[in-house]
């Protein structure tokens, strides 16, 4: 099937779409992007992921793949012979790999969600706590890779665009709640490995910028998660 039949449904601000938009750049394989409105969902989304209604979707040719931890693998397994693999060779590597990703995506991106929705001081404080317990988790995890420039090794694989694409929302969060949560001296090698990251071409071609992420943010706070009790 030829990779210019690929096309990729997704939002600009959603990191689950971001992520697979970095593999792809990654690999340098020729997609389509279609950027879709949530509020007035297209026939299109609605034909290729009619369970749960979201983005991303990749479309390849007529197969569809839908979930974003998904769509990597799919990508990194039919394109195997093109860049960097995006997951480790190693059956047990694989594992790690995908159950840290789990965790990025359940664990820590569910809490960072969390502090924004907060509408007390007490839920902002339990979930600023969950949310620096989970970077904490990653920096232990990042120290068994201590001497490799990445999770796992020194290229940018699974791990690190799962972690890598919410980049943007942490320091959105930061600016808005006033709290520091990639701390230089707590977090060192997080602090490092997000300064390489952020520094690789295809990451900058499709990472939105910091202050588009907390435009987005706030006006979801004031419109659809109603936050107006706490900054």
């Amino acid at each position: 099937m030829a990779e210019g039949d690929l096309k990729l449904l997704g939002t600009w601000p959603s990191p689950f779409a971001i992520r697979v938009r970095m593999v792809l750049e990654q690999k340098g394989l020729s997609y389509e992007y279609l950027e879709q409105d949530l509020k007035n969902k297209s026939e299109l989304l609605l034909k290729h992921n009619p369970i749960h209604k979201k983005v991303p979707v990749l479309i390849h040719g007529d197969q569809t793949i839908c979930e974003s931890l998904v769509i990597l693998q799919y990508i990194d397994e039919n394109w195997s012979g093109i860049g960097s693999p995006v997951l480790p060779a190693d059956p047990y590597e694989r594992a790690v790999a995908r159950f840290w990703a789990s965790y990025i995506d359940n664990k820590f991106f569910s809490s960072l969600v969390g502090m924004l929705k907060a509408t007390t001081e007490e839920t902002k404080a339990e979930k600023i706590t969950d949310t620096l317990s989970a970077l904490e988790q990653l920096e232990d995890f990042k120290k068994c890779y201590a001497g490799k420039l990445f999770f796992g090794g020194d290229s940018i694989g699974f791990v690190d665009v799962t972690l890598g694409c919410q980049i943007t929302w942490v320091k959105a969060a930061e600016k808005i709640l006033g709290v520091k949560l990639l701390d230089e001296t707590k977090m060192p090698l997080l602090v490092e490995w997000e300064k390489r990251f952020l520094a690789a071409d295809f990451v900058k071609r499709v990472i939105p910028s910091v202050e588009r992420v907390e435009q987005h943010v706030r006006v979801r706070r004031a419109t659809i998660w109603n936050v107006t009790s706490v900054n």
